[in-house]
């Protein structure tokens, strides 16, 4: 568990080394990165263009952040006592969202659209999906993530996504506002659309769930299987299950726990997969979107018996997303049926004209 990946500190520029659970990495590395990756940019941007005067505006964009680096210890910046942190979550869900995008990219070409125009969408599906993902989390634990809380800190409570909190289902809502919007907006029939981008949701997935692995969050039951997993003290998991009594405040580590966490990862890249292989062979617009519509919840109904991070609800021991995946399942099926005879009834009327041509 790491839940800060790596932080860039100030006061030891060329630093690299592992403090506690974190690695500290000095921020010269980072200009060092920044400068290399600022030069292939100006070596391609010339390339493309032969523009010396857009090479050079684009140089000096690129100098701007190695500049502000440097001159934070010069300046003495507040930065140099808590150097920048990148949280495991975060990236992963950055990793995600980009590995997510640019294979979706690539796959539209094949219903004859261009790729800019998934690139444009990811936009209009990032801020609803985080927006659905966080209002659904609230909803459900808002008593949690307010408690103790008063005045600016309950601001900043609502919008601590770097924190976690947010819930897979409401990110798949709010991201359907998003992108129904968006196909009206540019004409585009939202049906081939989800199929286009229904295997790249469950790559973003995959990413993501090793983020919440990273940070502790999503937990599983306790095992004592082969791979079973403990978390550290300044874990979520460690201060669920202290709060539950399950564990002591003093204690080293939690009790050995299924990384349900790691099989959500799994599944979702197996499913994106699947659904990968399914779109070049589908039987009509809408087969990826409902197969995805039915597999993930079932998927997931089977995960969360082995989670321990929700309790049951409406009086039942099925959780909230059980709860949801078998409404999904159900509207999944027919979703599937729906879409098969709209496919069949587009077809009926172009047969038969094309019937009509061959008599005449």
């Amino acid at each position: 568990m790491r839940k800060v990946l790596l932080r860039f500190v100030f006061d030891q520029f060329w630093t690299w080394e592992s403090v506690g659970n974190e690695l500290l990495v000095g921020a010269g590395w980072l200009v060092i990165f920044w400068l290399l990756v600022a030069m292939i940019a100006v070596i391609v941007n010339w390339k493309l263009t032969r523009d010396a005067g857009q090479t050079i505006s684009s140089s000096i964009f690129w100098l701007i952040i190695p500049a502000f680096i440097m001159a934070i210890p010069l300046l003495q910046l507040p930065l140099v006592k808590t150097g920048i942190p990148v949280f495991g979550y975060g990236f992963m869900l950055f990793i995600g969202f980009s590995t997510a995008t640019l294979l979706a990219s690539r796959r539209i070409r094949s219903v004859g659209l261009e790729p800019d125009i998934i690139w444009d969408l990811m936009m209009w599906l990032l801020l609803p999906g985080l927006l659905g993902a966080r209002i659904i989390y609230l909803m459900q634990y808002g008593d949690r993530v307010f408690a103790g809380k008063q005045g600016i800190q309950k601001l900043v409570a609502l919008i601590a996504l770097w924190d976690g909190g947010i819930v897979f289902y409401g990110c798949v809502m709010g991201g359907v506002a998003g992108l129904l919007l968006f196909c009206r907006r540019r004409r585009i029939d939202p049906v081939v659309l989800c199929d286009v981008v229904a295997p790249s949701l469950f790559v973003g997935e995959g990413f993501g769930r090793i983020g919440c692995f990273l940070y502790g969050c999503c937990f599983g039951a306790q095992c004592d299987l082969p791979w079973a997993v403990r978390f550290p003290p300044d874990s979520i998991t460690f201060e669920r299950l202290a709060e539950r009594g399950t564990i002591a405040q003093d204690a080293l580590s939690t009790v050995p726990l299924h990384p349900t966490q790691i099989y959500s990862s799994l599944s979702a890249f197996l499913l994106a997969a699947l659904l990968s292989w399914f779109f070049r062979r589908r039987p009509f617009d809408g087969a990826v979107l409902s197969l995805a519509w039915i597999l993930y919840p079932i998927a997931r109904f089977i995960l969360e018996i082995y989670r321990d991070d929700e309790p049951g609800r409406l009086g039942v021991s099925l959780t909230f997303s059980q709860l949801m995946s078998i409404g999904l399942v159900i509207s999944g099926i027919i979703a599937m049926v729906f879409f098969s005879k709209r496919n069949q009834l587009t077809r009926a009327p172009a047969t038969a004209t094309s019937r009509v041509e061959v008599r005449a």
